[in-house]
Protein backbone atom coordinates (compact mmCIF):
# COMPACT_ATOMS: atom_id res chain seq x y z
CA UNK A 1 0.00 0.00 0.00
CA UNK A 2 1.65 3.33 -0.97
CA UNK A 3 1.56 6.32 1.48
CA UNK A 4 -1.31 9.14 0.84
CA UNK A 5 0.36 12.48 0.66
CA UNK A 6 -2.14 15.76 1.36
CA UNK A 7 -2.44 18.43 -0.88
CA UNK A 8 -3.49 22.06 0.69
CA UNK A 9 -5.02 24.91 -1.32
CA UNK A 10 -1.81 27.30 -1.04
CA UNK A 11 -4.31 30.55 -0.87
CA UNK A 12 -1.53 33.00 -2.03
CA UNK A 13 -1.38 31.18 -5.26
CA UNK A 14 -5.05 30.78 -5.90
CA UNK A 15 -7.93 32.06 -7.31
CA UNK A 16 -11.62 30.94 -6.85
CA UNK A 17 -14.02 32.89 -9.13
CA UNK A 18 -17.53 32.46 -10.66
CA UNK A 19 -19.11 34.04 -13.53
CA UNK A 20 -23.17 34.44 -14.01
CA UNK A 21 -25.19 36.22 -16.90
CA UNK A 22 -26.39 39.68 -16.02
CA UNK A 23 -29.59 40.83 -18.31
CA UNK A 24 -28.27 37.86 -20.25
CA UNK A 25 -26.07 40.28 -22.66
CA UNK A 26 -22.99 40.23 -20.08
CA UNK A 27 -21.22 38.27 -17.30
CA UNK A 28 -20.35 39.53 -14.13
CA UNK A 29 -17.36 37.80 -12.52
CA UNK A 30 -17.12 37.65 -8.67
CA UNK A 31 -14.49 35.86 -6.50
CA UNK A 32 -14.57 34.03 -3.04
CA UNK A 33 -11.30 35.67 -1.33
CA UNK A 34 -11.28 33.37 1.73
CA UNK A 35 -11.38 29.84 1.13
CA UNK A 36 -9.08 26.49 1.48
CA UNK A 37 -9.38 22.76 0.52
CA UNK A 38 -7.03 19.70 0.23
CA UNK A 39 -6.48 16.91 -1.81
CA UNK A 40 -5.52 13.37 -0.34
CA UNK A 41 -3.61 11.41 -2.48
CA UNK A 42 -1.01 8.41 -3.53
CA UNK A 43 1.64 10.36 -3.49
CA UNK A 44 1.53 12.67 -6.75
CA UNK A 45 -1.15 9.95 -8.50
CA UNK A 46 -4.44 12.08 -8.05
CA UNK A 47 -6.53 9.03 -9.85
CA UNK A 48 -8.38 8.51 -7.06
CA UNK A 49 -7.93 11.05 -5.08
CA UNK A 50 -10.13 12.57 -2.22
CA UNK A 51 -11.13 16.33 -2.33
CA UNK A 52 -12.43 18.66 0.08
CA UNK A 53 -13.19 22.25 -0.64
CA UNK A 54 -14.72 25.54 1.57
CA UNK A 55 -15.35 29.08 0.95
CA UNK A 56 -16.18 31.79 3.02
CA UNK A 57 -19.56 33.40 1.67
CA UNK A 58 -18.86 36.71 3.73
CA UNK A 59 -15.30 36.99 1.45
CA UNK A 60 -17.66 37.29 -1.85
CA UNK A 61 -15.98 40.07 -3.98
CA UNK A 62 -18.13 41.21 -7.52
CA UNK A 63 -15.86 44.47 -7.03
CA UNK A 64 -19.29 46.30 -6.40
CA UNK A 65 -20.29 46.39 -2.10
CA UNK A 66 -24.00 47.25 -2.89
CA UNK A 67 -23.72 43.68 -5.01
CA UNK A 68 -21.60 42.21 -2.73
CA UNK A 69 -23.88 43.02 0.52
CA UNK A 70 -27.42 41.79 -1.80
CA UNK A 71 -25.44 38.41 -2.47
CA UNK A 72 -24.44 37.95 1.45
CA UNK A 73 -28.66 38.59 2.28
CA UNK A 74 -31.35 35.71 2.38
CA UNK A 75 -32.36 36.26 -1.36
CA UNK A 76 -28.99 34.59 -2.25
CA UNK A 77 -26.48 32.89 -0.14
CA UNK A 78 -27.53 34.16 3.56
CA UNK A 79 -24.17 34.38 4.78
CA UNK A 80 -25.25 35.10 8.47
CA UNK A 81 -27.25 31.36 8.80
CA UNK A 82 -25.21 29.77 5.98
CA UNK A 83 -21.58 31.34 6.51
CA UNK A 84 -19.68 28.94 4.08
CA UNK A 85 -20.22 26.71 0.96
CA UNK A 86 -18.64 23.10 1.42
CA UNK A 87 -17.67 21.12 -1.22
CA UNK A 88 -17.51 17.25 0.29
CA UNK A 89 -16.58 13.85 -0.22
CA UNK A 90 -15.36 14.75 -3.25
CA UNK A 91 -13.15 11.79 -5.52
CA UNK A 92 -11.10 12.65 -8.85
CA UNK A 93 -10.71 10.61 -11.85
CA UNK A 94 -8.42 10.20 -14.96
CA UNK A 95 -10.21 11.38 -17.43
CA UNK A 96 -9.08 11.78 -20.88
CA UNK A 97 -6.15 14.46 -20.49
CA UNK A 98 -7.40 15.59 -17.18
CA UNK A 99 -9.66 14.93 -14.11
CA UNK A 100 -13.41 14.99 -13.48
CA UNK A 101 -14.02 15.80 -9.62
CA UNK A 102 -17.28 14.45 -8.21
CA UNK A 103 -18.40 15.77 -5.20
CA UNK A 104 -21.17 16.85 -2.54
CA UNK A 105 -21.61 20.91 -3.08
CA UNK A 106 -23.77 22.61 -0.51
CA UNK A 107 -24.79 25.65 -0.87
CA UNK A 108 -27.35 27.16 1.89
CA UNK A 109 -28.84 23.73 3.34
CA UNK A 110 -28.70 22.82 -0.05
CA UNK A 111 -26.29 19.50 -1.41
CA UNK A 112 -26.43 18.60 -5.04
CA UNK A 113 -24.04 15.83 -6.66
CA UNK A 114 -21.80 17.71 -9.24
CA UNK A 115 -18.88 17.06 -11.65
CA UNK A 116 -16.43 19.14 -12.08
CA UNK A 117 -13.73 18.96 -14.71
CA UNK A 118 -9.80 19.55 -13.77
CA UNK A 119 -6.87 20.17 -15.55
CA UNK A 120 -3.60 19.23 -14.27
CA UNK A 121 -1.08 22.11 -14.69
CA UNK A 122 1.82 19.99 -13.46
CA UNK A 123 3.66 20.14 -10.66
CA UNK A 124 7.31 22.39 -9.69
CA UNK A 125 9.63 22.88 -6.25
CA UNK A 126 9.50 26.29 -5.37
CA UNK A 127 12.37 28.38 -4.29
CA UNK A 128 11.96 27.45 -0.90
CA UNK A 129 11.72 23.51 -1.47
CA UNK A 130 7.99 23.37 -1.24
CA UNK A 131 6.61 20.73 -3.63
CA UNK A 132 3.42 22.52 -5.37
CA UNK A 133 0.79 21.18 -8.10
CA UNK A 134 -1.48 22.97 -10.17
CA UNK A 135 -5.17 22.78 -11.38
CA UNK A 136 -7.75 24.36 -12.95
CA UNK A 137 -11.03 23.37 -12.42
CA UNK A 138 -14.07 24.25 -13.89
CA UNK A 139 -17.77 23.24 -13.84
CA UNK A 140 -20.88 24.77 -14.58
CA UNK A 141 -24.32 24.75 -11.72
CA UNK A 142 -27.58 26.08 -11.72
CA UNK A 143 -28.28 28.30 -8.69
CA UNK A 144 -31.20 28.05 -8.44
CA UNK A 145 -30.76 24.22 -7.62
CA UNK A 146 -29.05 25.64 -4.21
CA UNK A 147 -31.45 27.82 -3.50
CA UNK A 148 -30.13 30.83 -4.59
CA UNK A 149 -33.71 31.58 -6.10
CA UNK A 150 -33.79 35.00 -6.35
CA UNK A 151 -35.00 36.89 -9.50
CA UNK A 152 -36.46 39.84 -11.18
CA UNK A 153 -37.78 40.13 -14.94
CA UNK A 154 -37.02 43.81 -16.74
CA UNK A 155 -39.86 45.70 -18.04
CA UNK A 156 -38.72 43.89 -21.46
CA UNK A 157 -39.10 40.53 -20.30
CA UNK A 158 -35.46 39.99 -19.61
CA UNK A 159 -33.92 38.14 -16.84
CA UNK A 160 -31.76 40.11 -14.36
CA UNK A 161 -29.70 37.15 -13.16
CA UNK A 162 -28.97 33.96 -15.16
CA UNK A 163 -29.71 30.52 -13.55
CA UNK A 164 -25.89 29.15 -14.49
CA UNK A 165 -23.15 30.06 -12.76
CA UNK A 166 -19.67 28.68 -14.43
CA UNK A 167 -17.18 28.33 -11.61
CA UNK A 168 -13.78 28.33 -12.41
CA UNK A 169 -11.06 27.66 -10.07
CA UNK A 170 -6.76 28.36 -10.68
CA UNK A 171 -5.16 26.51 -7.53
CA UNK A 172 -2.07 25.75 -6.47
CA UNK A 173 -1.71 22.75 -3.78
CA UNK A 174 1.26 22.77 -1.34
CA UNK A 175 1.98 19.25 -0.56
CA UNK A 176 1.96 18.45 3.20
Amino acid sequence: MSAKTTWAIDPTHSEVSFKVKHLVISTVTGYFRNFGGELVADNDNFDGASASFFADIDSIDTNVKDRDTHLKSDDFFNAGKFPKLTFANGSMRKSGEGYKIEGDLTIRDNTQRVTLNADFGGKMVDGYGQTKVGFEISGKISRKAFGLKWDQVTEAGGVVVGDEVKLILNVQFVQK
